[in-house]
């Protein structure tokens, strides 16, 4: 779309010039973006929001069965994550996230903060409020916004080819028209139900592994035989019998 073309021809040109110029990394200020602007370098020992902001959006590099943290403290997990997220877009992997590492963020998220493959309504067809789940509002929409960080990275590992969302956030009244079990992660926005596609089902199973989900249930599973679900839940439980997990 030409919004997210002119957002990335700036970042590259940006880069480009920093590299050119032999800019220390220092901070993230030279960049105004319409989400989220960060104003400085992040490194282990740093805390804080800014911390928190860049966590959320490299939690889908926490490495195979790891789930990142989401606490505002850059420790070795973070760094991990960042070096991770680094390798993966072609940049200079040191785990400390400067220009370079913001301004490929900044080319991935549109205004609202989304990853710009995902958006808000493709994790929520039940309502436009996100209420009515087992939390609020707010931190249903908050989840989701996790959630589609970490399909963002699970797309790329895939060869940013699409992923399909068949089902996100439900609200109970949405949850029980669908026949949606009663403790369903879906109640709490941080769930996500894939379609196949470029991939198997059994593939986005497999791969999603490696980008810190603690809940994947697909073929072989009761009722998963038609999706792949991914979710959040506190603690870890895989099972796609058919895939091998």
């Amino acid at each position: 779309m030409p919004r997210r073309a002119a957002r990335l021809l700036l970042s590259l040109v940006m880069l480009m010039a920093a590299s050119l110029g032999g800019v220390v990394a220092t901070a993230g200020t030279a960049h105004a973006d319409g989400c989220y602007t960060w104003s400085r370098t992040l490194s282990q020992g740093a805390s804080g929001a800014d911390v928190t902001e860049l966590q959320i959006r490299v939690a889908g590099y926490p490495g195979s069965g790891a789930v990142l943290a989401i606490d505002g403290d850059y420790g070795p997990a973070t760094a991990a994550a960042v070096t991770r997220f680094q390798s993966a877009y072609g940049l200079a992997a040191d785990g400390i996230a400067g220009p370079a590492t913001f301004s490929k963020l900044y080319a991935l998220q549109d205004d609202d903060c989304t990853p710009i493959h995902f958006t808000y309504a493709e994790l929520n067809d039940c309502n436009t409020t996100w209420a009515g789940g087992a939390v609020s509002a707010a931190t249903a929409k908050s989840n989701a916004l996790r959630t589609m960080w970490k399909l963002e990275a699970l797309r790329h590992a895939l060869g940013d080819q699409p992923i399909t969302v068949t089902s996100g956030f439900r609200s109970q009244a949405c949850n029980d028209a669908v026949g949606g079990a009663s403790s369903s992660r879906h109640l709490y926005g941080d769930a996500a139900d894939l379609g196949a596609g470029p991939h198997s089902l059994c593939k986005l199973a497999q791969q999603a592994r490696n980008h810190g989900f603690n809940g994947i249930l697909g073929p072989g599973y009761p009722d998963h035989n038609d999706h792949t679900h991914l979710d959040h839940r506190p603690s870890r439980f895989w099972s796609a019998p058919s895939c091998g997990i």
